[in-house]
């Protein structure tokens, strides 16, 4: 058993300009609903997951709320350092707690709680966005395509595709890539990779698209 609520906005973003959000919890479920609030430092570890610390960076009220059935509470949130020359990233986690079960039926019971993390992002001083495909390697029958963010700001890669001439032969779907980091995704390729010939790797994202084109000797190292 779980509670039924939404969020909104699902991301936020501060620059100078704008140093104060507002977040909407609704309670579209049939009880009243008991959530708390814990601000995180969100940055990606050397493989390109995501990675938590709790911080005070944020500034936001309040921490702990109630929201009666069918009605709606605002999470206001502010930021207290200015920004830097890279871009700051951030989840608000707003979690469910969970209150005490009314079935009286026999045997085992699971609650859940629901958490969602809201996206927090802190404006560089000057953006510069910029992606590369920084490695290609093939083993195993897989190609292996590395990407790295090699701005100051994220990106939200929207898909990877490996091009042989105009023909997609392999796509993919990504993910947050902070500034900074890389990530390596992997093609279970569905024809030798000696018969793809010279092909291209093409990544696009919500801010920028880049490419790479390959020679057919990578499937040989």
């Amino acid at each position: 058993m779980a509670g039924d609520f939404a969020v909104s906005p699902i991301r936020l973003d501060f620059d100078r300009s704008t140093k104060t959000g507002v977040i909407t919890i609704s309670n579209d479920g049939d009880d009243n609903l008991q959530i708390q609030m814990k601000a995180f430092e969100w940055t990606q570890d050397a493989e390109g997951k995501d990675q938590y610390q709790e911080t005070e960076d944020l500034i936001f009220f309040p921490k702990i709320a109630t929201v009666a059935k069918g009605e709606k509470r605002l999470l206001r949130t502010s930021y207290k350092f200015p920004a830097t020359e890279r871009q700051k990233t951030y989840r608000l986690f707003i979690e469910e707690i969970p209150g005490p079960q009314k079935s009286a039926a026999p045997g085992a019971q699971i609650t859940v709680a629901v958490r969602f993390g809201v996206p927090i992002f802190l404006k560089p001083l000057v953006d510069e966005v910029k992606g590369e495909i920084e490695n290609v390697k093939y083993a195993e029958n897989k190609l292996k395509v590395t990407i790295r963010n090699a701005g100051n700001t994220h990106f939200f890669i929207n898909s990877i595709q490996i091009k042989n001439a105009d023909v997609v032969t392999d796509e993919q779907k990504g993910w947050y890539l902070l500034a900074g980091a890389r990530r390596t995704y992997e093609f279970a390729l569905k024809q030798p990779c000696s018969a793809l010939g010279k092909f291209a790797v093409n990544v696009r994202s919500d801010s920028v698209e880049f490419n790479r084109t390959i020679d057919a000797l990578v499937c040989n190292p």
